[in-house]
């Protein structure tokens, strides 16, 4: 193999990423790139061999808290070349070294067939978040729901916290105003019980995050969600460790097409999973 380098990507090397996702079937958002790239501009490399993009990667880092390694992506004609392991895998590694503090947990929701090279980094394995997909079907929203954007920022940033771990202003700020989508919140004596995000894919609708403090909350969210997706397909990536999420999924006839490892180094967040119906992003967590 010739020389082979590791940089910083640029926000439009992003977008050769993002479709560099939907060629291997990941069925990104329609505007995934800007919220990615507003989320951590510093968290996305290339791998590149004269001058050519042969692969690339993401470790998003939540402030020196906790980061997330994603949209690894080695280009199929040059995966026999040590491109993704060791090369690419030991510049995410050294990008969470330099940018998290010393024991900061950094998770990954990787393919299945790749967990042992995961293993090989110090990454144990939680649990398995499964794609669900269906069709979205036509819906009265609940009394309790509102549009996210009326509930007080503060609000959706503590709930979000509790859900996620860590905190996360640049993307949340984005991602729960998603164009051509919908952000619904849950509201219970003025407390916010639960919210959920559809956004439009290349392939009909993703809902993600989907919390709620109940099951009958998380219902209520995703039968209003999935009416924006009315028609046409849905998908929501349900956390096998959560079995009131799996029945949710059973309930409305989504059937698992895809699935990833979520694995962590270091200690797991302790996560309230049985109030998570969805994750919210495989490539962010």
């Amino acid at each position: 193999m010739d020389t082979l380098t590791v940089r910083a990507m640029t926000r439009e090397e992003l977008d050769t990423a993002v479709e560099w996702a939907a060629r291997e079937g990941w069925n990104p958002g329609l505007h995934d790139a800007d919220i990615f790239w507003a989320a951590d501009p510093e968290g996305f490399l290339l791998a590149q061999v004269d001058g050519e993009m042969v692969g690339c990667g993401s470790m998003v880092a939540y402030g020196s808290d906790y980061g997330f390694i994603g949209f690894f992506i080695v280009e199929p004609s040059r995966r026999h070349e040590s491109i993704g392991f060791p090369h690419l895998g030991n510049a995410l590694m050294e990008s969470a070294r330099r940018r998290l503090k010393p024991g900061a947990p950094v998770g990954i929701d990787g393919v299945f067939a790749a967990q042992q090279a995961y293993a090989r980094y110090g990454f144990t394995f939680s649990h398995r978040n499964l794609r669900m997909a269906g069709v979205g079907r036509p819906a009265s929203p609940a009394g309790n729901l509102t549009e996210l954007s009326r509930v007080p920022f503060e609000e959706v940033e503590r709930c979000d916290r509790q859900h996620f771990g860590f905190a996360r202003r640049a993307f949340l700020e984005r991602w729960i105003e998603p164009e051509g989508g919908l952000a619904l919140g849950a509201v219970r004596d003025g407390h916010l019980c639960g919210y959920g995000v559809v956004r439009p894919c290349r392939e009909g609708y993703k809902i993600g995050p989907l919390f709620a403090d109940d099951p009958s909350t998380a219902d209520d969210l995703y039968c209003a969600l999935a009416d924006r997706a009315c028609g046409k397909a849905v998908f929501l990536d349900t956390p096998e460790n959560n079995s009131a999420a799996l029945a949710l999924a059973e309930r409305h006839g989504l059937k698992e097409v895809f699935g990833c490892a979520r694995m962590y180094l270091g200690e797991a967040p302790a996560l309230p999973w049985g109030n998570i119906y969805g994750v919210t992003t495989f490539e962010l967590g």
